[in-house]
């Protein structure tokens, strides 16, 4: 009599789980998760600069083989460009440009695209450099995803959203951006190595903004120093602080009359040829030249530096592994 109440009792049980697990899904059957990967660069219009783009992409689909990568742009004025580039597709196809970076998409229609395809399970990767004004904005995109609620949970878009955090970090204690930043620098190794020996300055150009504190550049030069005290260091910015001015005031207390001018971003695109490294009388190499030091500019983006690259790597494993997403 004891055996059989307990077989009953087991099989309510089981009739129970199937029902809540039922019901969970709508009175549907379970929805398999399938995960994807999306990339939001902030993009670039420079056709030499798209490599840093793409060989992010292609680490992290090494080292996720079995989860789709796709790339979205943040920029709304670069998208347009790209846009405009769609009328004559051929030719830019034919420069080696990707069809996907041609004919990039929003992250709004990018989700789209793989709800279409099945993906329940999101990963948005900002390949950003630290948590700014478009890191601002992809959040609040993002949270947008999150907030749907169907009225039966079987039509829910997405089961699960997560967003990783920039190469040098985010705001808030859950990560120590501290170790973000001391990370990212030893990524750089090459850069303080080519400085040494030409006995010169290392100047890095960042982008910065007008509506977010830049005052990562100067933490963050400040470990550069740290951990490579043999060369001269300053990072500056194109919007806010420190501004090109403020490089100007530390280089005319520098002691050496080279100065090796780099990007401190993801693409050496419009900012790193023009505002940068151009021959125009306000970019930074006449500016710098005008102090009677010689500029030897590197167009190399930070994400065609693989070591750099393989920081998104992991910053997708960390949001995969808070959010619960298998990466298969």
């Amino acid at each position: 009599m004891r055996k059989s109440f307990m077989v009953c009792l087991l099989a309510m049980f089981l009739v129970a789980s199937m029902s809540i697990q039922a019901l969970a899904s709508g009175g549907g059957q379970p929805i398999e998760s399938k995960t994807a990967i999306i990339l939001a660069s902030f993009g670039t219009t420079v056709p030499e600069a798209v490599s840093a783009i793409t060989n992010i992409q292609a680490k992290v689909k090494k080292a996720f083989p079995g989860v789709p990568v796709k790339v979205t742009f943040t920029s709304n004025i670069i998208r347009s460009v790209w846009k405009e580039r769609q009328a004559d597709a051929k030719t830019w196809l034919g420069k080696g440009i990707p069809e996907e970076i041609l004919y990039v998409r929003n992250i709004i229609a990018t989700f789209g695209d793989l709800r279409e395809e099945g993906y329940t399970d999101i990963i948005v990767q900002p390949t950003h450099m630290f948590f700014m004004e478009q890191s601002h904005d992809l959040t609040s995109y993002v949270n947008a995803m999150r907030s749907i609620r169907t009225m039966k949970q079987k039509w829910m878009p997405f089961h699960k959203i997560a967003m990783g955090r920039p190469a040098l970090g985010t705001v808030g204690p859950q990560y120590d951006y501290h170790e973000d930043v001391e990370k990212a620098i030893k990524t750089l190794a090459d850069d303080f190595a080519m400085a040494k020996k030409n006995k010169a300055t290392l100047v890095y150009m960042g982008h910065g903004n007008e509506h977010w504190s830049t005052g990562i550049y100067s933490e963050t030069a400040k470990a550069m120093r740290e951990m490579y005290p043999d060369v001269k260091t300053i990072i500056g910015s194109v919007e806010g602080y420190p501004s090109i001015d403020d490089v100007l005031k530390c280089l005319s207390r520098t002691k050496g009359d080279k100065v090796i001018l780099k990007p401190f971003m993801i693409v050496a695109g419009d900012h790193a040829t023009n505002d940068m490294a151009s021959e125009e009388d306000d970019s930074w190499k006449t500016l710098i030249e005008e102090q009677g030091l010689k500029v030897m500019p590197v167009l190399k983006g930070l994400g065609s530096n693989d070591a750099f690259a393989g920081i998104f790597v992991e910053h997708i494993r960390d949001a995969a592994k808070d959010a619960g997403i298998a990466l298969k």
